[in-house]
């Protein structure tokens, strides 16, 4: 079973676009090296060369202060000049626990939405699913 961010970015890979996933929690980790070492414009100058970028599971894993710092910039760098899609577990309304400061937060949601398409899918999990399907029964 493949998500539903992963299976739009096949979609547009065989329709010719150059897309880059990335899981947020390793996306944020290589920023942050990369603006330890000093070298964060050359690597986001190297993202900005893929017309779209999945960002999976933001929100998933809660993330420090300056985590949210390095993929706001990101945000703000690709906004209006590429594709940015995302999943994550939470709605809007909940994203101050990503960005952990409520002007970030609406900064960050006004970038994302403007000029977008925005598809909430209220389905059950398919991992939970398939969890159930495939767990042996009890014994009694």
């Amino acid at each position: 079973m493949v998500s539903k961010g992963s299976a739009i970015a096949q979609e547009l890979i065989r329709s010719g676009r150059k897309v880059v996933s990335w899981p947020c929690a390793l996306l944020v980790q290589e920023l942050l090296m990369a603006k330890r070492d000093l070298k964060l414009s050359r690597v986001l100058k190297r993202m900005s060369k893929c017309e779209v970028l999945l960002i999976d599971d933001i929100g998933y894993v809660q993330q420090s202060r300056e985590e949210m710092e390095v993929l706001f910039v990101l945000l703000a760098e690709r906004y209006e000049r590429g594709t940015v899609m995302l999943t994550s577990n939470l709605p809007f309304s909940k994203w101050e626990t990503i960005f952990k400061d409520p002007m970030t937060t609406a900064a960050a949601i006004d970038r994302l939405v403007h000029h977008s398409v925005i598809l909430e899918l209220n389905i059950a999990s398919y991992r939970l699913e398939e969890a159930k399907r495939t767990k042996p029964p009890e014994a009694a």
